[in-house]
């Protein structure tokens, strides 16, 4: 009977954490948050960690801004849920049970990932991808191919900003 509890408790343990592994954008997001209040402040209060939540989310781009949309983080946010956040964040609650508290009641918070980061800068490994996914990369780094109809135009103008944009881009 014992081996039987203890293998549920085992199964629950792991899917508690592979929850949590699966919201990668809200955990990495909290986690930077959080690092960043604990440096700059010595207490931290609700009101404190909401304001702070507040002012990284009108930097957010991508997936973080639709993490800070979901939380109400946002100014076109319909609900705003930041509360939730930021009472647990200011009593040092773990990144990751704010997040998988924040998934049962919004689950498009935990379904958020982070695009795969880019590592093959040739031409070779960028004439694999799709039009859409070189579309995707130049999006994200803000810039826009005007003009382009061919897959090499693509290709050509991600590896002429690629050197601009190397932070963003794992080599």
């Amino acid at each position: 009977m014992s081996v039987l509890s203890l293998a549920v408790l085992l199964f629950f343990r792991g899917s508690t954490f592979s929850s949590a592994a699966e919201c990668e954008v809200c955990v990495s997001f909290l986690h930077r948050l959080y690092g960043s209040l604990n440096s700059a402040h010595t207490e931290l209060t609700p009101a404190l960690v909401e304001e702070e939540l507040l002012r990284a989310c009108t930097v957010a781009q991508g997936k973080e801004a639709r993490l800070c949309y979901y939380l109400g983080a946002s100014s076109d946010s319909a609900t705003r849920v930041t509360a939730s956040v930021a009472r647990p964040l200011a009593s040092h609650v773990p990144v990751e049970k704010i997040c998988q508290r924040m998934s049962s009641t919004d689950t498009q918070i935990c379904q958020l990932s982070h695009e795969p980061q880019l590592k093959d800068l040739s031409s070779d490994g960028l004439k694999k991808l799709r039009v859409l996914e070189l579309r995707n990369i130049l999006a994200s780094w803000g810039e826009e191919c005007r003009g382009c109809l061919e897959k090499h135009e693509f290709v050509s103008l991600i590896q002429e900003k690629a050197p601009l944009h190397a932070h963003t881009v794992e080599l």
